[in-house]
């Protein structure tokens, strides 16, 4: 009788165990744990070779409002070594895209800013414009600015003058062998640079260094409706907006960001016009 409550207890043991997790399972190592999802993603080393061909840019809404054509000069001249705002006597403003060029986001970005037939002002890294050249010539195909953002991201006050003058160059000629154009400004990252570097970038490059007057903090992945807001919100006349097609969300925001301006009655213009305007005055 012993023996028999002995095998009953076992039996309905083992008859339980498959609905119970094993510590391999708690681990999240199963074959039945939800990293089975992870299958359904794109594959990042991938994507960042421009290896993933089933990604498919989705659809924006566009409210059927449009920048205008806008031909202003772009041919600017001057001492002035930073800008940070433009004009404040028009409604113009320039949107600008750090990091990039990205080989996902930048192509859905140069979809919704074709739809609405807006210029921007794209600051690239030299080391991606070399991953993707393609991305930059359509960049320049569709009458976007490329400004110089150094080849490696790298902090510029970190570094000595022959090394800035390094990134500088290495940036330039990478644009130029993807676009055939060469950057006319710069911006650098984290917005670091002093003075005596911004007069020595514009002595040996003509770059006036590029800053902003909004920024909606974007790096932080905030989120696309907080980061919409905070452009709305903060524009004005003369505007340098910064923004980063690194980011998705950033890219996720600019349909509603685009429109919401332009409904204000915006226009957008590349970095080198709203200076070319500032000559002007």
């Amino acid at each position: 009788m012993r023996r028999r409550k002995i095998l009953q207890l076992c039996s309905s043991t083992l008859i339980a165990l498959p609905a119970c997790s094993t510590k391999k399972d708690a681990l999240g190592l199963g074959v039945g744990n939800n990293n089975s999802a992870l299958a359904t993603y794109p594959n990042p080393q991938s994507a960042k070779m421009g290896a993933n061909t089933q990604y498919r840019p989705p659809a924006y809404v566009n409210n059927g409002l449009r920048n205008p054509n806008i031909d202003l000069p772009s041919s600017f001249n001057g001492k002035t070594v930073t800008h940070s705002r433009g004009l404040s006597s028009s409604p113009f403003v320039a949107m600008t895209f750090d990091d990039g060029p990205h080989p996902r986001n930048t192509p859905r970005l140069l979809d919704i800013l074709r739809a609405r037939n807006i210029r921007a002002t794209f600051y690239v890294i030299g080391g991606n414009v070399d991953r993707y050249p393609h991305i930059v010539r359509r960049i320049v195909a569709e009458g976007h600015e490329i400004g110089n953002h150094t080849y490696t991201h790298r902090k510029l006050t970190s570094l000595s003058d022959s090394e800035v003058k390094k990134e500088m160059r290495r940036t330039q000629d990478a644009i130029v062998r993807a676009a055939g154009v060469k950057p006319r400004t710069m911006r650098p990252p984290y917005g670091a640079l002093y003075q005596r570097q911004r007069s020595s970038i514009f002595s040996d490059f003509g770059y006036p260094t590029i800053m902003w007057s909004v920024d909606p903090l974007d790096w932080k992945r905030p989120g696309p409706s907080v980061v919409k807001s905070r452009i709305i919100s903060k524009a004005h006349n003369g505007a340098i907006i910064l923004a980063h097609d690194l980011h998705a969300p950033t890219v996720d925001a600019m349909p509603g960001t685009f429109d919401g301006l332009l409904s204000r009655g915006y226009k957008f213009i590349t970095v080198s016009q709203l200076l070319a305007q500032k000559r002007l005055a």
